[in-house]
């Protein structure tokens, strides 16, 4: 039996497992052990087993992921959200649907700051969605607006989601970061543009709300600022070459802990921030394990060189490859969690895109923007299941009727990046 069709053999064995509940980093390590024993074996098998999470765990270049979500998680504590909103409802909530812009606008700042579209959706749905309920905004529009507005959190950089891909594909953290700037904008003008047309056609969704004074706008704009500035201090250290990546995670989570320290964050909350970054910075590294020990096992297996030939053999045309690597994605997207499923297939489908000819920067915008539209699209969409568990008495499937319009905005997106690639490249 040859080694690709062993791959094969384990690969579905793993998806198996995983549809079996079993957690996805131990599929991931269970299969490449056992994969990597079978075709080479025992004894080096173990030697992986023995070195691989020392390796993994001491490598530096994985040291921004724990300080990112330490930002984010300070954020949160510190109860950034709310002042967020407020901020941007006094700059739009006197618009028809201007409540849904300002959640959106307002998602999109603190997934600036969190880097994670699931805090990000938790975070804003607990401040917003009460209150546009208040307001008489309809469910389906305001749980959307939220599940919507949350994906941003995976693109606007610091993106977790970016920097693991740029560790898959041994690409540079600073230059993914950078390329995922104006994707991650337009996403938020383009979600912006989709509340304006569905208030335009339904007006009873989203009715205006109170006027507010210039002086009131101003002074909602004044609480913006120090979100702004954490981003701009990270990005523009990193573009600008002063910070490496791990010092901009660094300087990140200082900043936000003054913030939160400065709107008087006590002894315990900072203690709930420590013990919940570490409690998520061990799932994401307990997933990198089990992805390095399968990527040792699909190394042996060549089943990516094994997909490469045939893909060859196809002669498809460079975009087909891509399509079929993208509706892989947003079907994975639909059932399963945005980092893992980054962390399982990239590695078996980089040396396609590599193959085709596509450019690893941009390939990565795309992908992650796909994978973003699979967090809201069915069966499961974890954003939308987020929204659910925040708020449980609106109905499933007022959530995802919600999101709908906003599947759509993720879609014109692609498009676009895929048809001017110069709007993921055009900064680097």
């Amino acid at each position: 039996m040859s080694s690709s069709l062993i791959g094969l053999i384990y690969i579905g064995l793993m998806l198996v497992m995983i549809a079996l509940r079993m957690p996805i980093a131990l599929a991931m390590g269970v299969t490449g052990f056992i994969g990597f024993a079978s075709i080479v074996a025992f004894q080096p098998a173990m030697a992986i087993l023995e070195k691989g999470p020392f390796e993994t765990l001491s490598n530096y270049s994985f040291s921004p992921i724990p300080m990112f979500i330490l930002m984010g998680v300070f954020a949160s504590k510190a109860k950034m959200s709310q002042e967020l909103f407020e901020g941007a409802r006094t700059l739009f909530g006197s618009w028809r649907g201007g409540m849904a812009l300002a959640s959106v606008t307002s998602c999109g700042m603190f997934s600036a700051i969190s880097g994670s579209s699931l805090a990000t959706a938790a975070s804003m749905t607990r401040v917003a969605l009460p209150e546009m309920e208040k307001h008489g905004y309809a469910q389906s529009l305001a749980t959307g607006t939220l599940a919507a507005g949350g994906t941003l959190g995976i693109m606007i950089p610091p993106s977790i989601a970016l920097l693991l891909y740029a560790l898959i594909t041994e690409q540079s953290v600073s230059d993914m970061f950078i390329a995922g700037i104006i994707p991650g904008l337009l996403g938020l003008v383009l979600y912006c543009i989709t509340i304006a047309i569905v208030v335009s056609l339904f007006p009873h969704l989203g009715v205006p709300g109170a006027s507010t004074s210039w002086k009131e706008k101003l002074h909602g704009l004044k609480g913006l600022v120090p979100f702004g500035s954490v981003f701009v201090l990270i990005m523009g250290g990193i573009y600008t070459g002063l910070f490496t990546p791990t010092e901009a995670a660094a300087v990140g989570a200082a900043g936000a802990l003054l913030i939160a320290l400065v709107r008087g964050m006590r002894f315990t909350q900072f203690r709930e921030a420590v013990t919940e970054s570490l409690y998520i910075s061990a799932m994401i590294f307990f997933m990198i394990i089990g992805a390095e020990i399968f990527g040792y096992f699909l190394s042996v297996s060549r089943i990516s060189f094994t997909l490469v030939e045939f893909v060859d053999s196809l002669q498809l045309s460079p975009y087909m490859v891509l399509l079929a690597v993208l509706l892989l994605f947003v079907l994975l997207g639909c059932v399963m969690d945005s980092l893992a499923m980054l962390l399982l297939t990239v590695p078996v489908v980089y040396p396609l895109v590599q193959s085709a000819g596509f450019d690893p920067i941009w390939f990565g915008i795309v992908a992650v923007i796909t994978v973003e539209m699979g967090l809201i699209t069915p069966p499961v969409g974890m954003n939308v299941f987020v929204i659910k568990s925040v708020a449980p008495h609106v109905p499933i499937q007022t959530i995802f009727k919600g999101v709908f319009p906003f599947v759509l905005s993720d879609v014109v997106r692609l498009l676009l990046i895929i048809s001017f690639p110069l709007l993921a490249t055009g900064l680097l």
